[in-house]
């Protein structure tokens, strides 16, 4: 075999605030190099889709303590860190063919070499797509399904507000909430009336538009009563804004915070008081956490089975695929913090 050639983004500056994509201080760096040769038990992948999570912002974060962090951070000088779908290009492991399709963590690089024991082979049945298998079907749907039944205990006679609602998490905690638990109630938070509208048609009763200026107001009417359950994607003034419309006892599932990932994780918070005075219950969780437990299977047999039943909702509607040039890798991903994306981005690599 000849040795592979390949592209890769390293992560040459870490930021504290919005990553930079050009100049002297840029944070990423395009570079080519040479990959190894297969040893026994190890695949060359070609990457065909890139999976974009808020999260892998955080693994880059200028200033973070590692023992503070749930992963090992991003090295300076190595290959940013991703998940993605890929096809087995050459194979020394018995149990992967050439040809198969594999999730697994190859970074932002068009092909790397990568021991067989770190892939996931998936099949693709008819009515899904690979993509599916790094969205719905993947860490989002693992993680609305952890998060809202694990860590909360979530059940039908809650009223539950998500957040970040017509993102990857959200849009399949809104399904998850709805659909497969049955709550009593659940209100969405997006960021555009169009986006509320398709929160509304995955099964929210109401969705509020944060960027409406009568937001607060709106959102404090859907909430009357107060609610049991908080299912949190963003931190921030949202959040802050939630902790005074949970009841008494009511839980909050702390699942991300994109809304400080690009501000240092100054969150701000001014209504601290209501977790003490109202006794409220916050979880904050990882995926991986799932996964570690052995929780994670069962999970994507519940999905499946709302899949098959008609009430999970997986259609071209619930991703965001952009075709994509290898050397645009970091403007489709920096896609996540702008709001330019309904369910899961995907960067299809063209």
């Amino acid at each position: 075999m000849v040795q592979q050639e390949t592209r890769q983004w390293l992560l040459v500056n870490k930021p504290l605030n919005d990553p930079v994509l050009s100049g002297p201080n840029a944070t990423f760096k395009l570079t080519r190099t040479t990959l190894p040769d297969l040893n026994d038990d190890q695949v060359l992948l070609k990457v065909l889709y890139f999976s974009n999570d808020p999260a892998q912002r955080t693994w880059i974060q200028e200033g973070m303590d590692p023992e503070r962090m749930y992963t090992t951070p991003v090295p300076l000088n190595a290959p940013m860190r991703s998940f993605g779908v890929c096809e087995v290009m050459e194979s020394k492991a018995a149990n992967l063919a050439k040809g198969s399709l594999v999730l697994a963590s190859t970074g932002w690089s068009e092909y790397d070499v990568v021991n067989a024991g770190d892939c996931r082979p998936i099949h693709v049945s008819a009515g899904l797509s690979p993509t599916n298998f790094i969205g719905a079907l993947g860490g989002p749907g693992l993680t609305a399904c952890y998060g809202l039944i694990d860590r909360v205990g979530t059940t039908a006679e809650d009223a539950v507000v998500i957040s970040g609602a017509a993102g990857a998490t959200g849009s399949m905690a809104v399904q998850v909430a709805k659909k497969l638990i049955g709550c009593k109630k659940v209100i969405g938070i997006a960021g555009s009336d169009e986006k509320c509208r398709w929160v509304e048609s995955l099964g929210a009763d109401i969705c509020v538009n944060y960027k409406s200026p009568s937001f607060k107001e709106d959102l404090k009417n859907a909430t009357e009563g107060f609610v049991e359950v908080y299912f949190d994607n963003v931190g921030g003034e949202i959040l802050d804004f939630m902790l005074t419309r949970v009841k008494r006892h009511g839980r909050i599932a702390a699942c991300g915070a994109i809304a400080e990932y690009n501000r240092g994780f100054s969150s701000g918070l001014m209504n601290w008081h209501q977790i003490i005075f109202n006794r409220l219950e916050i979880k904050g969780f990882i995926i991986t956490d799932a996964r570690a437990t052995g929780k994670s299977e069962d999970f994507i047999k519940v999905l499946m089975k709302g899949v098959k039943e008609g009430k999970i909702k997986i259609g071209p509607e619930t991703e965001t695929v952009v075709p994509t040039k290898f050397e645009d890798v970091p403007r489709t991903w920096m896609m996540l913090f702008e709001g330019r994306n309904q369910g899961k981005l995907v960067t299809q690599i063209v």
